[in-house]
């Protein structure tokens, strides 16, 4: 039988082992892909460290591109040979009444997670529900653009879910793996960019990104600063830092909503500031595969690229470490050599 190669994590902080396994055949309204880029993603951390209830040995992996290798029982729409991705969400049954009013990421039925309740994307080869699998326009380069799959959708549907228009002021909370996609999803849509980091020192950065203004949070109030301009449309808050968080709650403007897409843990806000501006603060989920396909098609056709440091395959470990460390700028992608 012929085989794949996958990196194991074996038990909850565990060090990713590379395995040899037979190929999987995908099952009823399954698929399989041939992985060519998986984007190494903090989330991973969730399956490493065991921070979710994960069944062992698991595959971790949810920033997927590849190709169909192989098509299961009841499957429509998709050929052997298609692009394909994958995300976070895992699927959805299509009938449930959360899916039909429009939240199948919330589906009943299906409780699916790519790469935590599943394997995912760290092999050569991977099983995916048919509903979890996007569309990948044929000329989206497939290393660089993994990282689209779970930070990008993140952020392009979090915004898009806001109520800002163009003209609107947006903050970008935090210039990193999150931050730096959602200032180029923020800029290309019309809205007045702000980005907000602690330091200068990305503030050039950016402004080539897209950004009009930059606030400075460890010199300055960013609330305030906000507030100065005329207050947030939306603030999109990918730090993770509670603190920090609550610092800028306060830059809201009149019917204001701040998006979380940072994982924070608890998170206190001044309910004064909610009630007098009649704002919000919403958690937001990444997106189904609908959502991935909107995505990489609006980055397809506004020349928005994720920042990668890409490793071989085989030094996924090495490259979960650089992505751990905070270091990277910005993403890490682990590359296939087949």
């Amino acid at each position: 039988m012929a085989k794949m190669r996958a990196m194991v994590v074996h038990k909850a902080g565990g060090t990713l082992q590379l395995e040899e396994r037979d190929i999987p055949v995908p099952g009823h309204d399954e698929v399989r892909i041939r992985v060519q880029a998986c984007g190494v993603c903090h989330s991973d951390a969730l399956t490493v460290e065991g921070f979710m209830p994960v069944r062992y040995p698991r595959v971790p992996g949810h920033e997927v591109i590849g190709l169909v290798d192989a098509i299961g029982a009841s499957v429509q729409g998709w050929s052997v040979g298609a692009r394909a991705g994958v995300g976070w969400f895992g699927g959805s049954c299509g009938y449930c009444s959360r899916c039909r009013r429009d939240s199948a990421f919330a589906c009943e039925n299906v409780h699916e997670i790519s790469g935590v309740t599943r394997d995912g994307g760290y092999a050569t080869h991977m099983i995916a529900h048919v509903s979890a699998v996007a569309h990948v326009p044929d000329d989206l380069d497939t290393v660089e653009s993994a990282p689209l799959l779970c930070a990008g959708v993140t952020t392009f549907n979090a915004l898009r879910h806001t109520g800002a228009g163009p003209g609107d002021i947006v903050a970008v909370h935090g210039v990193g793996g999150l931050g730096h996609l959602g200032i180029q999803f923020a800029a290309r849509q019309g809205f007045r960019t702000v980005a907000v980091n602690r330091g200068r020192d990305k503030e050039d950065l950016a402004r080539k990104l897209g950004a009009s203004d930059y606030i400075d949070s460890g010199a300055e109030d960013p609330a305030k600063a906000l507030t100065a301009m005329g207050g947030a449309t939306a603030i999109l808050a990918t730090v993770t830092d509670g603190k920090a968080m609550q610092a800028i709650a306060g830059g809201l403007g009149p019917n204001g909503v701040m998006m979380v897409i940072g994982a924070v843990g608890p998170l206190t806000v001044n309910s004064l500031d909610l009630l007098g501006k009649r704002a919000s603060v919403k958690g937001w989920y990444s997106g189904i595969a609908r959502d991935s396909e909107d995505t990489l098609q609006f980055s397809q056709r506004n020349g928005i690229a994720s920042m990668n440091e890409i490793y071989p395959f085989e030094k996924a470990q090495e490259a979960y470490e650089r992505m751990m460390s905070g270091k990277a700028r910005f993403r890490v992608v682990l590359k296939m050599d087949a």
